[in-house]
């Protein structure tokens, strides 16, 4: 893990395509806005779990026949 100190209205970018910004530090918070482009998906680590989680349970089942043959 990369870890980067940023105050208030400063920003990182990752890969040339995204930029994450410090909008707003309060208390033990802090808000960040993120820019990247309509293909990249977003979401709060426990989100994606679950989402994860829930691909998992609905992928559907295939044998590995061909690898027997």
């Amino acid at each position: 893990m990369l870890v980067r100190s940023r105050k208030h209205g400063e920003s990182i970018c990752i890969d040339d395509t995204i930029q994450v910004s410090v909008l707003e530090v309060r208390g033990n918070r802090v808000r960040l806005g993120i820019t990247a482009p309509l293909g990249v998906a977003i979401h709060r680590t426990e989100l994606q779990l679950s989402l994860s989680a829930a691909k998992a349970v609905t992928a559907p089942i295939t044998s590995d026949i061909r690898k027997a043959n």
